[in-house]
């Protein structure tokens, strides 16, 4: 006590690097990224324009190279490799807007405006891509060597070591405070409390609702949430985000209480505009998952480590889960949790959300069922292979 010095009060160096990282990627800015010896730099894809490609390529030296996800590269080409380094001749705009573009697929019999090599990425290139997941941007970057552009003086670009993106969430987990807290009246609620938790997967801000005051001595109805802007606040009838939100906060109400977790993860953790080109694909006839799988991301990118430590913050540590998906629950056991039941959430099935209910269960393992009808209270579900 007392030897604390400014330094320590700012934090963790490693975390606030990345958390400037990521504010530069979302602003479209590169940043340098070191690893054994290696300095690159590493572009958002979203932040290419013509001006960058020109100093990208000017001195004609080492071409800058692409780095995509496992996922778009098994979209297009059936790589099984992991994240992909790709090498494309000539490396301009045209050639990564068309090998980026899931209407130019090679096997269509598509001229393409390219050539293409694809080889493993190392280091630097996956705490690239990984930043691009963090800042909710799409999974692609584009990476060059640092030294190109110094010329004897310092850049006014930000600098980190690989390491410490590669190892940011699972610190970031732990570093959960609450921030602020409030009773909110809500419609059929006798008692409702938001409890604001600032930190977790990208510095956003996470919700906690209390319905009712349930005691911490039994287990609690909890219901972790990801948040849902266009089924949750505009009643889309794409999927069925809405439904569950609405019928558990009532029927935790109804059983005397329990915890709504609300997560800042849009889109199964992409994001808000990734999410909406997702649902233009799906426009096409692409399912989410498929759809998901054409921007470059995986089944699903959400954490809910952070999601125990809230309720341990809030001092509950045993749960009866209301949910679907079995990866909830093996994350709030595998951080120390007792799960004592689970309890599925079913909402109303309709001709625009059937595909995309019928791929939760197909392809993801969510808990949905083989029928339509009444259950437990629950709303009707769609019928396997529909």
């Amino acid at each position: 006590m007392g030897n604390e010095t400014f330094s320590d009060w700012l934090g963790d160096p490693r975390q606030i690097a990345v958390e400037r990282a990521l504010g530069e990627f979302r602003a479209a800015r590169p940043v340098e990224i070191r690893a054994g010896g290696e300095a690159a730099l590493a572009f958002p894809v979203e932040s290419l324009d013509e001006t960058v490609m020109r100093l990208l390529t000017a001195d004609g030296q080492e071409m800058p190279r692409l780095v995509v996800s496992q996922a778009r590269l098994k979209n297009r080409f059936g790589w099984k490799g992991g994240d992909g380094r790709i090498s494309l001749t000539p490396f301009n705009t045209e050639a990564i807007t068309a090998f980026l573009d899931h209407h130019a697929h090679p096997a269509a019999g598509v001229a393409l405006p390219y050539a293409v090599e694809i080889a493993a990425t190392n280091h630097v290139e996956n705490a690239a891509l990984t930043l691009a997941n963090l800042s909710l941007l799409l999974p692609a970057v584009t990476v060059v060597n640092a030294k190109r552009f110094r010329n004897g003086q310092a850049l006014p670009i930000l600098s980190l070591e690989a390491e410490w993106i590669a190892s940011y969430r699972a610190r970031a987990a732990s570093q959960l405070r609450i921030v602020a807290r409030t009773v909110v009246p809500l419609e059929g609620v006798d008692h409702a409390e938001f409890v604001i938790f600032r930190g977790g997967d990208g510095f956003r801000d996470q919700v906690a609702i209390i319905i009712s005051r349930p005691s911490p001595e039994e287990p609690v109805l909890t219901r972790i949430h990801s948040a849902c802007l266009t089924g949750d606040l505009f009643g889309s009838l794409k999927c069925d985000c809405g439904d569950q939100l609405r019928g558990t906060v009532r029927r935790m109400s109804e059983l005397g209480g329990g915890i709504v977790l609300y997560l800042d993860q849009e889109g199964r953790g992409n994001g808000i505009a990734n999410k909406i080109r997702a649902y233009g694909l799906q426009a096409e006839g692409f399912d989410t998952y498929d759809a998901d799988e054409i921007l470059g991301f995986g089944l699903d990118q959400r954490r809910f480590d952070f999601a125990a430590e809230m309720l341990t913050q809030l001092g509950y540590r045993t749960v009866k889960l209301m949910t679907n998906n079995p990866q909830k629950s093996d994350a709030l056991r595998a951080a120390g949790l007792e799960v004592v039941s689970t309890h599925r959430v079913l909402a109303r099935s309709n001709p625009h959300n059937i595909k995309y209910l019928a791929a939760k269960r197909d392809k993801a393992g969510h808990l949905l069922g083989d029928f339509a009808g009444e259950t437990d209270g629950a709303l009707p579900l769609l019928r396997k292979g529909a």
